[in-house]
């Protein structure tokens, strides 16, 4: 059963790749939607089965490498953390499969689509499945190259081809700090399977490296490097300009991205490394401080953007924030509870706004929508939920998970845990602001739009409309049905087993009741604030705009990272690369070596054919010349 979860995929992204032409688009498009759903029914049973009994396997398909102490196998490691992963990542993509039918029907490269969107999913089966680094890196550097195909799907378009190389640069900064980790746990262990390291990390807790002229305890060193490759994949503040640019790609695309696969993959990766995170309380609380600033930045920019799928960007990167700094204060179980929940309401908010933009021929500012509610009555009834779900109203799954990872910070007692669970609730404030004015933008209000006369609007079609019913379905209920699997009483279960380390306990204390009613009384006051402001008084943010024109410029250019990073390296980089160029170049290497050289031999050839001259006294002199000059040579030595 492991074995045909993890391989569908690819053979339904062969199939599709390399026969799609022969079989036909719909073909295509049937063929991959039904592997990749098998997948998904297999991995509900297998995660009944962890839930139920306790199951637990490591499928050893194949010996990788077997070199020295380096003994690498091909496995499907199946626990409570990688049947979790399985379920997010193969549910949410055949949702898209099936999905991209109705969205992708006028597109002329459909099986290519649809086999990049199963390789995708393919790549990272085998992340989450992997029991070693090294195939946990070979799916990572999959889902970064699959992303670079998607982002860029459409190649004919320039911003396409430079968000999907962007995507993949930035990533690489990442994954050069994440292949250090994985070489030095082989330098220190001798190995790179997880169970070998994990059982060998509390030798080296007190061991000390010079690493670039720097003391550092090597449990930090491993920590910091490994979070480096998580900021990357997951898109953290320094490393997450790839994320809003990424939208570029198709919408079926930013939705697998950004709900169940690459993005996913830098939490699952902490959380997988318990073992070794929680021996360094320096990288935890740096995991904390980074995922409570990216989860406020991103909130700040989604405030003022006017693309309705970069809000929803912005609002994954943020809510990546809140699963890092969960992992940050130690509730590993609580951030994957996230991860879960979020899943679900952020591939509904991604294929809805699919859906809005499919009936607005391809629109995406939310400033040329509105009051479409009535003609788009199901998107707009699902978005809701979706919204619902992402700001925590209460008894949605989003209120059930964010709410845990703000107490649980709360509770960790420190200084850090503290600030985090204070950016953690401001940022609730902003992301329910930021939510409502998309939705009362897109949805009501007076239509704007003046390429598209309202009487043409017309709902999706129903095989875009299940996959999102199924979604809202999941983002209402996810939260309720898995609080107590995935959090147990008090902090403590039994689901997790080993596959989570707590060397601290979680806090089984109450947090005080101020903590638990304060994010949902300000997620819903802001719903009749947004609307008053977004709606009822349209002025009122203009003014306000005009007043505070700074730091307005300041979040619409997303807090200018890209600019400086343009200055930094871009500008820099150019300005070195055209030194070497113009000078190093052209004027010392080429002017010295080859076109000197050549210049050189084309200078004495064009005087030594003077002397072809016909004359035999000519003829006669240069014998002569030449004769003597042997002589010279030979009386000298």
């Amino acid at each position: 059963m492991e074995f045909a979860l993890l391989f569908l995929p690819l053979l339904a992204s062969i199939i599709s790749g390399f026969f799609g032409k022969f079989i036909g688009d719909r073909n295509s498009e049937i063929i991959t939607s039904i592997f990749v759903s098998i997948s998904a029914l297999l991995s509900l049973i297998l995660f009944y089965q962890v839930i139920v009994n306790g199951y637990a396997n490591n499928v050893v398909i194949a010996t990788w490498i077997n070199s020295g102490t380096l003994d690498v196998n091909w496995s499907i490691k199946v626990d409570a953390l990688s049947s979790v992963m399985l379920v997010v990542v193969t549910l949410v993509s055949s949702l898209v499969h099936i999905y991209s039918i109705g969205y992708m029907s006028h597109d002329p490269h459909k099986p290519r689509f649809m086999a990049y969107l199963s390789l995708f999913t393919f790549a990272m089966l085998t992340l989450v499945t992997s029991d070693n680094f090294l195939q946990l890196f070979f799916g990572w550097e999959g889902v970064g190259l699959c992303s670079y195909f998607l982002i860029g799907f459409w190649y004919k378009k320039d911003s396409a081809n430079a968000a999907a190389i962007k995507a993949f640069v930035v990533n690489r900064v990442g994954d050069f700090g994440f292949a250090l980790g994985i070489f030095l746990i082989f330098y220190l262990f001798g190995t790179v399977n997880y169970s070998e390291v994990f059982q060998q990390i509390p030798q080296i807790v007190d061991k000390e490296l010079l690493f670039l002229g720097i003391q550092i305890k090597a449990i930090d060193l491993i920590c910091i490097l490994l979070f480096i490759g998580a900021m990357g994949k997951s898109a953290q503040i320094l490393l997450h300009t790839w994320l809003p640019d990424a939208m570029e790609g198709p919408t079926p695309v930013s939705a697998l991205i950004h709900a169940a696969t690459m993005v996913t993959a830098g939490v699952f990766l902490i959380v997988r490394c318990s073992p070794i995170f929680e021996y360094s309380p320096l990288t935890l609380n740096i995991i904390t401080v980074v995922g409570m600033t990216t989860a406020f930045f991103a909130a700040t920019v989604a405030l003022v953007q006017t693309d309705i799928k970069k809000i929803i960007a912005y609002s994954t990167c943020s809510q990546l924030g809140y699963m890092f700094f969960a992992a940050g204060v130690g509730a590993y179980n609580v951030a994957m509870f996230h991860l879960f929940t979020h899943a679900f309401f952020k591939a509904l908010l991604f294929l809805g706004s699919g859906s809005v933009i499919h009936s607005f021929k391809d629109e995406q500012d939310i400033n040329q929508m509105g009051a479409v509610y009535k003609k788009l009555p199901y998107t707009w009834i699902l978005m809701i939920i979706g919204t619902l779900a992402l700001t925590g109203f209460p008894f949605l799954s989003g209120f059930y998970s964010k709410d845990a990872i703000i107490e649980f910070a709360y509770l960790r007692g420190n200084t850090v845990g503290y600030y985090a669970a204070g950016v953690g609730i401001l940022t609730a404030l902003l992301t329910s602001i930021y939510s409502w004015r998309l939705i009362f933008k897109t949805f009501h209000g007076s239509y704007n739009n003046k390429k598209l006369k309202i009487e043409e609007m017309h709902e999706s079609p129903l095989v875009m409309l299940i996959p999102l019913i199924v979604l809202a379905v999941g983002a209402i209920f996810a939260g309720f049905l898995f609080k107590d699997l995935f959090i147990g009483h008090g902090g403590e279960n039994n689901f997790w087993g080993e596959s989570i380390k707590f060397l601290i306990p979680l806090s089984t204390d109450h947090p005080p009741l101020w903590i638990i009613l304060i994010t949902p009384i300000l997620v819903l006051l802001s719903i009749p604030i947004a609307y008053y402001l977004f709606v009822k008084n349209k002025e009122l943010p203009n003014q306000i705009v005009q007043s505070n024109r700074p730091l307005y410029n300041f979040l619409v250019n997303k807090w200018y990272f890209d600019e400086l990073y343009d200055i930094i390296f871009i500008q820099s980089s150019k300005k070195i690369g055209l030194f070497f160029w113009k000078i190093i170049d052209i004027k010392i290497i080429d002017r010295f070596g080859p076109d000197g050289l050549s210049l050189l031999i084309k200078n004495l050839s064009l005087r030594a054919s003077k002397f072809q001259s016909g004359f035999i006294y000519q003829y006669a002199f240069m014998i002569l010349i030449g004769l003597s000059a042997l002589l010279t040579f030979l009386i000298l030595h």
